[in-house]
């Protein structure tokens, strides 16, 4: 924290109040120092005086509105001026307090003011990192009736998507060109993966947490719903979403209405909520893997996206867009493919879909930068033609399987270490072990 003020009291006396509050402090005595130090220090909030020595703080704040755009200021003023006041919060100020205050006061109004400068970088972030995405490309049949869905919804008053499709198919980019084409495009775009996250926090991250609600909890959390309001909210593997959390995503739903975690008060967001899977959630629900009720409110308008396999026009289209993309980030010129590679790469089955091309092309790139990328260049696997058969799939169950085995005898049956092990939530290790038949029999 930065505090400009010319009076060596209220100096002193904000310095070891805040410092007691665990906030670091500096401070300037004049505008020019006070630039100075925001400049040097890099603050994540001033307290700036209205009147300086050597110029206005209006002065001062404009100052830092051009050169530290972002930065909270809470302006400090020894009279009652609601024009002043006014005038400051137009100029870009966070808040406006008058000598003398409470300190209590003080705090809630700094505190305030970081948070809402702590959510606006966020969704700024946010916002950005949904813009920085490939559109929906190619010319096949399949992808021209994806293409027309997408707009569809898009312009739909619909709130509840769901996405299908194979891993690597690329259902993260349709929730993405869902937003991007709807009047929520100014909004933001909240991004989340229910297997990535510790099932602990997992609430949290979604709805928020008070201060000290759990361990851990040393300031109020601001969740991910609350950050997509007035825009769309992706929820990715939702399939893996721990099954407590599913009767409150539910709920969410079905009204807009939710509570933080350690919270005494309801709050509401206006969200588009797009749900992904790779799963078949109608026979997980029908087994009490996924709750009923959560994967028909999920499932008013599903979208499948179609693996690359089935749209074999495109696999030409979608290298040369990453080659030319890649070149871009590489600086060099594109690769290209000799008519034996073309061949090669429209005759193989993509069992990774969109995702596998997408990083060979980057591979091949990074190795052999603007070249005529040959047939005998391409991996085995490409150049075999071969395909993902029922004897792969088996393959793939047993490797898992044991992986699986092997981290339950390290973690001696405990299934929380187990999953730590293999870097999943607990919930995702008790559907693996579910569906692959491993007893799941041991310590919680």
């Amino acid at each position: 924290m930065l505090v400009i003020d010319d009076e060596p009291g209220v100096l002193k006396a904000l310095v070891f109040a805040l410092e007691e509050e665990g906030f670091g402090v500096a401070t300037a005595v004049d505008g020019a120092g006070g630039l100075d130090a925001a400049c040097r220090g890099a603050p994540d909030i001033v307290l700036l005086d209205v009147n300086l020595p050597d110029m206005s703080g209006l002065d001062v704040l404009a100052r830092l509105a051009t050169d530290r755009p972002g930065l909270p200021v809470i302006m400090i003023s020894a009279t009652s001026d609601t024009r002043l006041a006014v005038k400051a919060v137009k100029a870009g100020a966070a808040d406006y307090v008058t000598k003398p205050f409470e300190l209590d006061e003080l705090l809630y109004t700094i505190r305030g003011a970081l948070q809402k400068a702590r959510m606006a970088s966020e969704i700024d972030f946010r916002r950005q990192a949904s813009t920085a995405h490939d559109g929906v490309i190619g010319t096949s049949t399949q992808v021209r009736a994806l293409a027309a869905t997408i707009s569809r919804i898009a312009a739909s008053q619909a709130k509840r998507v769901l996405v299908l499709g194979e891993s690597g198919t690329g259902k993260a980019l349709v929730a993405r060109a869902i937003h991007t084409a709807s009047a929520r495009s100014g909004g933001p775009f909240v991004e989340v993966n229910c297997a990535s996250l510790p099932e602990q926090l997992i609430e949290a991250e979604l709805f928020g947490a008070e201060k000290g609600s759990y361990t851990g909890a040393t300031q109020r959390r601001v969740g991910l719903v609350a950050l997509a309001d007035g825009g769309t909210l992706f929820l990715d593997e939702i399939g893996e979403l721990p099954l407590a959390l599913q009767a409150k995503l539910l709920h969410f739903l079905e009204d807009g209405q939710y509570r933080p975690v350690g919270g005494t008060r309801g709050m509401t967001a206006d969200v588009r909520v797009v749900a992904a899977t790779n799963r078949d959630l109608a026979s997980e629900a029908s087994r009490g893997c996924f709750r009923e009720d959560l994967y028909y409110r999920l499932n008013v308008l599903p979208i499948a996206v179609p693996a690359l396999r089935e749209r074999d026009d495109d696999v030409l289209v979608l290298a040369d867009h990453f080659a030319s993309r890649y070149a871009k980030s590489e600086r060099c010129e594109p690769i290209r493919f000799s008519p034996d590679a073309r061949a090669c790469l429209t005759a193989y089955t993509w069992p990774g879909n969109v995702r596998e091309l997408k990083n060979l092309i980057e591979r091949l790139t990074i190795l052999h930068p603007g070249s005529v990328i040959e047939r005998s260049q391409l991996p085995t696997d490409l150049d075999s033609g071969e395909v993902r058969s029922a004897a792969i799939e088996q393959k793939l169950a047993v490797e898992e399987e044991k992986l699986l085995r092997d981290a339950l005898a390290r973690a001696q049956g405990h299934r929380g270490r187990t999953a730590e092990l293999l870097g999943i939530s607990r919930h995702a290790l008790l559907r693996r072990l579910q569906r692959l038949g491993i007893d799941g029999e041991g310590r919680p």
